[in-house]
Order: C-alpha cells, then structure tokens, then sequence
C-alpha cells in the first residue's frame, strides 16, 4: 500500500495541524545533568580492529564512540574479561543499517543545520524572534548562552501556542525541545523591575544554531514501487516488493491488539537531524535502540524521544501531539548484538503508552510477524497486516548471521531508513522477537531471547 497521506504530508510541514487528541502533558524544556557519574556502561562485543559497526557501501563506517571502557562488566560476564566477537562477516559489509542516510553517524537524516546569530531581549536585540522555515517539519533551537536574571525565563513555542517549553538561565549551551511545524517563537518574559545598565549589559540570550525538519515530496520513503533484489548504494529502503505498511491508527479496528503495541515505540531525534527508533522494554523506566543509533550517556542526554507520533485517523492529515521527553542515562550497549538500553528523563509522562516484553524462547521459520516503527521519521506505521498472505511478514530464517553468526533473525517485512531499533514482533505471542536493524531484502533484527538473556538484570 501506499504509505498515508497523513505520513506524507505531516513531514511536509502539514504536521503542523496537530490534533491535541489524547496528550496534553507538557515535559521539562531540558533536564539538569546528575549530580554524580553516570552508570557505567556495560559493553562487549567489540569487532577486533574496528571501532564502529560496519557500514553499507557510500557510507561512513564510524558510529559516535561509547564513553564507556570496554572492560565494563555486563551481568553474566565477568568484569575486565568482554567478548571478543569474531570478524565481520564479509555479507554483512554489502547490507544497510536502517538508518542509513547520514553520512557521518550511520543513523537516517531527517533535517538540516543551520547557522545563526540572534541576540535576543535587554540592551540588544528584540524580545521576541520568530524562527520560521517553510515547510520544515520541524524547528530546534540552540542556545549559545542563557544569560537571564532569577525569575526572568524564555520560551520556545510554536505560533498559536499549543506547544511550548520554558528554559532558566544557562551558560553552557544548549538544545531547547523541538517544535513540531516550522516555525518556532523564542520569547524573553522579563519581570517588570527596572535593573542598572551595567547588569543589562551582562544579559541576553544567543541562538547560535537551528535544526530544521526536511519538508518530505508527497508520498514518502518506499512508497508503493516494487524495489527488486538487494538494497543496493543510495537506496536505504527496505519495501521488499509493494510497501504494504500502514498508518498505525488503521489498525485501530482491525488489529487491536497490534495497534495497542505500536504505542510503546517512540521517534528518536537525535543531534537534532538524525533518526531512529526505539521502544519501552518492560515496565520499567528502560527504552531499547541499536548502538548504531546511540551509544552514550552524552548522546541520550541530547537526545529527543517521541511518544504518540501518530496519525489521528486512518488516511487523514492531522497528528496526535507528540508526547517528547529527554533520553537520560544509557545503561548497556553492545556493538555486536546492536542494542542500547537506556532511561528517559520524564519517565512519569510516557508510563500510560504501555510497554512491550522481550520473547524468550527462540523464534521459529514461518513466525508471522508484524513491525511498528517510525520509517523515514514518519508517524507511527505497522508492516505486516493481519492474515496477510505469502509470509511477507514472517520469520524466513531463525538462525541467520549479522554481526556474528546465530545472532539474527530473518524476514521481508516492509522498513526503511529511520526503522532501525524497532520491535519485530511475534503475532502468536505479541511478544518481541526481533530487534530490527538491517535491511536489504532479506532484513533481519538481533534475536529477542539473546537479548532477553543479556538484558535480564536490567529489566
């Protein structure tokens, strides 16, 4: 099918018609950074002589590095002793990451950076700046400097104030929270006492830098054409014949069940232009991506994590209003099994999107599958319709090789760049199987009851 025109035009800007629908929490403009370390991360699996996962051909092989030393201990292994993960399999540099548009972080591209200087309130400059680029699905501001007295405060907000996040001092620099559309209004709210010229003069706020959402040509990423054979350099997609993905809210009546778990995934922006996937894994505060797509505390720490991206009804314009909360710490990361557990700062606000749980037992050949992601950073979609016939969406191979040989599952439902770090999940069990991150025609995920076995103590 088609990908919806809700998915095609809301990155085309029209996501700025954002029905309020079922979300009207707003979260902290940005966190304040832990008083002590971060937890440790526990990494293994490090490919001898490399020092990223291996990227397709055209692409830059070098993922941002993890903070973490590689003797960090992992529950299960002793400490000062990881894995040593055999070579890369040489098919495995002939496949795509999905996400696989970026040229220097192997993760999709979604936007554009732009360099600005806009001086705003007190001595210089005006109070209030509107930021507008037409078309962008987005705007996210940087701040140079925060520079404001006790009780003065700036927000970033969209133009009718639906969405609008309030920021304190800070010197340190910063990205505010995206606004959804493409235009963002930054505002200094001043107290009404007057101050001496010379406190004026130490005060301001500096926009330095602004991240804006590409408008997106009417019809998306992978949309209907049948792609034949391999994904091949400069073609990320993933459809594997006709794209039968769709909308998630269309399986609202249909598939219940599906349409319930496709709410616990969530859109990651991350460094303000790149894309991928994620998802709540058990009841706990803990999300689940590639490390291809994250890897550090630091990276969380900047990081965007959407919930409620989604259309408000099947093959309509209008978005629910995305719930958008903070990545906080990440917990465990492994190159070679491509997966990152981490937290999310306003963890309270996302709880009522539910949660998804790692399947155990190891998937079988023929497995019907279905795979709710955000491809191309669209809203919410599903591949694999119920009673869809042919196995397109189906285990094709339970013991196929990734990173290392066993690691992976096999399968031809429909992704694109942007779905890496989604939930493949099992049909008979509802239960996640797969954690999707390659394409090319067979794609394939990292098997869920490895993962399960790795993650226990954490979740």
């Amino acid at each position: 099918m088609v990908i919806g025109t809700c998915a095609a035009l809301a990155l085309a800007g029209v996501a700025g018609a954002v029905a309020a629908g079922q979300d009207d929490s707003e979260p902290a403009g940005w966190h304040e950074p832990p008083a002590v370390a971060p937890t440790p991360v526990a990494e293994r699996g490090l490919v001898p002589g490399a020092s990223a996962s291996p990227a397709p051909p055209g692409t830059s092989d070098t993922p941002p590095a993890s903070s973490a030393p590689a003797t960090s201990s992992t529950p299960g292994q002793p400490a000062g002793s990881p894995s040593a993960a055999p070579p890369t399999p040489e098919h495995v540099q002939d496949r795509r990451l999905e996400s696989t548009d970026a040229p220097t972080s192997g993760r999709e591209r979604i936007g554009s950076m732009h360099r600005v200087d806009e001086l705003l309130g007190y001595q210089a400059g005006p109070a209030r700046q509107e930021l507008s680029y037409p078309g962008a699905s987005y705007v996210k501001v940087h701040f140079e400097k925060i520079a404001v007295p006790a009780g003065d405060y700036v927000t970033v907000a969209n133009p009718s104030g639906t969405e609008s996040y309030r920021y304190e001092a800070d010197s340190d620099g910063r990205w505010a929270m995206s606004i959804t559309g493409d235009t963002a209004v930054v505002e200094v709210h001043r107290r009404t006492e007057s101050l001496s010229n010379a406190v004026l003069a130490e005060l301001g706020v500096d926009i330095d830098r602004v991240a804006r959402g590409d408008a997106r040509e009417s019809g998306g990423a992978g949309a209907g054409a049948a792609v034949p054979g391999p994904a091949g350099p400069g073609k990320e997609e993933s459809v594997c014949g006709t794209d039968t993905s769709t909308d998630a809210v269309c399986y609202e009546s249909s598939d219940p069940v599906a349409y319930t778990k496709s709410k616990a995934i969530a859109r990651l922006l991350i460094n303000g232009t790149e894309l991928c996937t994620a998802w709540r894994v058990g009841a706990k505060n803990r999300m689940i991506t590639n490390n291809h797509c994250l890897t550090s505390s630091e990276e969380a720490y900047d990081t965007e994590v959407w919930f409620n991206y989604q259309c408000a009804k099947c093959g309509g314009y209008d978005v629910f209003k995305p719930t958008k909360v903070w990545g906080d710490k990440v917990l465990a990361t492994d190159k070679t099994y491509d997966y990152t557990l981490f937290t999310v700062d306003g963890f309270a606000s996302i709880e009522k999107f539910g949660f998804l749980v790692l399947d155990v037992a190891r998937p079988k050949r023929g497995q019907e599958l279905y795979v709710p992601q955000h491809p191309a950073g669209e809203p919410a979609r599903i591949a694999g319709s119920q009673g869809e016939a042919a196995g397109n969406c189906a285990v094709d191979n339970p013991d196929y090789t990734g990173y290392t040989a066993h690691s992976d599952v096999s399968y031809f439902c429909d992704t694109a760049g942007g779905s890496s770090g989604s939930p493949v999940i099992s049909r008979a069990t509802n239960k996640v199987v797969a954690l999707h991150h390659f394409g090319g025609c067979p794609n394939s995920g990292v098997r869920g009851d490895l993962l399960a076995g790795r993650l226990r103590a954490y979740l």
